[in-house]
């Protein structure tokens, strides 16, 4: 009789002692979770770069003779020269237009050109266009006027546009230095992903889970920057041609917009409008700007071509992965958005076709009542 009483201390111990435990380890992962966030984008980044270069890396390796730390170097270096490069030159022409402008707000040469009479025949805005354009071009200061206070508001937003541009420009050259060290070692991460997603799931599942992972990161990258990179060329190619000014920096924001997901269209209307207005409206302008639009237009052909190709879930799984990361965590959940969903979709199939069983032995009976006659 004095049994139970010492059963139930013994139950009610050993739930206390499994209480505290899981306490003080749910402690420890949200200690250890405050004090890596800061270096969390980094670390993604620099995973996210690793497994997208580790098959150049290697196939450069090869040809060194197997010196895989060799080949991660020449690949960080050589992607911060393709980095820094445009950059320079990027920074170079704003600081040379800014200085430009301050010379002719100091002379007071400031002046807004006449529109082109071509301008007010354009269909639906024309008219109105033509009509600002003018007074603008006519009173400078009420231009100003019209201006000034839409300006403070936009400065502000261009600079802390610029902050954030700046700050993950140096995490991407911090990124890329750490992926270097990681694909030199990338045989060891490669079993330590293995074993952690084998940990998590089965021994069975855990190369499969860690294959798709891998394969989905590699998709969107290529895809997305592929992408962008392809559009960059054949918007530039017709830049180039036309000689619209300042070519290489909208081309290089073209390539900003593909990798943010953002509309190409945001840049190459207002250049056809340019190129309308000031070399009028003759056949080659008209070229240009299909071609420019078409460009512009081309990821909405190229994106279900490329960016899930090599992934063993469906295309559209990737795609919506990708579109809502970018929607909820910026371009890291451009990335981590289709691995998420891919993983869980794989999992959900899984459990939806047990191993072994096919799809065809799930569906069920219709009875021959049921059954259409012949």
């Amino acid at each position: 009789m004095n049994d139970k009483p010492f059963l139930a201390f013994n139950s009610a111990q050993e739930l206390l002692d499994v209480l505290i435990r899981a306490g003080l380890i749910t402690v420890l992962v949200i200690s250890c979770y405050e004090i890596f966030r800061p270096f969390l984008n980094l670390v993604l980044w620099s995973i996210i770069l690793a497994i997208t270069l580790y098959p150049l890396n290697q196939r450069l390796a090869a040809r060194l003779g197997n010196r895989s730390g060799l080949a991660a170097i020449i690949l960080v270096l050589v992607g911060l020269l393709c980095l820094m490069v445009p950059l320079s030159l990027l920074g170079t022409s704003v600081v040379d237009s800014v200085q430009a402008g301050i010379q002719s707000a100091e002379a007071g040469n400031i002046e807004i050109p006449a529109p082109p009479a071509s301008v007010e025949d354009w269909p639906l805005i024309g008219a109105a266009l033509y009509k600002i354009w003018l007074h603008a071009s006519q009173d400078l200061s009420w231009a100003f006027q019209q201006l000034l206070p839409h300006l403070k508001d936009w400065s502000k937003i261009a600079l802390q546009q610029a902050a954030g541009v700046t700050a993950g420009i140096v995490i991407f050259v911090l990124a890329l230095i750490t992926a270097g060290v990681i694909m030199a070692h990338g045989a060891g991460g490669q079993r330590t992903a293995v074993a952690i997603a084998s940990r998590v799931s089965t021994a069975k599942k855990g190369p499969q889970i860690a294959t798709l992972c891998t394969a989905t990161i590699r998709a969107v990258a290529q895809g997305v920057v592929g992408i962008a990179f392809i559009q960059m060329i054949l918007i530039g190619i017709g830049l180039v041609i036309m000689g619209i000014p300042a070519a290489g920096v909208i081309s290089l924001v073209v390539l900003l917009l593909g990798i943010m997901q953002l509309p190409v269209l945001l840049v190459t209307i207002p250049v056809v409008i340019y190129a309308f207005a000031n070399l009028g409206v003759t056949a080659s302008t008209i070229i240009f700007a299909i071609w420019i639009i078409i460009a512009g237009l081309s990821d909405n052909v190229l994106k279900p071509m490329l960016l899930g190709r090599g992934v063993a879930v469906p295309m559209p799984v990737v795609l919506i992965g990708a579109l809502g990361g970018m929607v909820t965590s910026g371009i890291i959940g451009l990335f981590i958005g289709p691995v998420i969903l891919a993983v869980g979709y794989e999992l959900f199939m899984n459990w939806v076709y047990p191993a072994g069983q096919e799809q065809t032995e799930l569906e069920p009976e219709i009875p021959a009542e049921l059954l259409p006659g012949d």
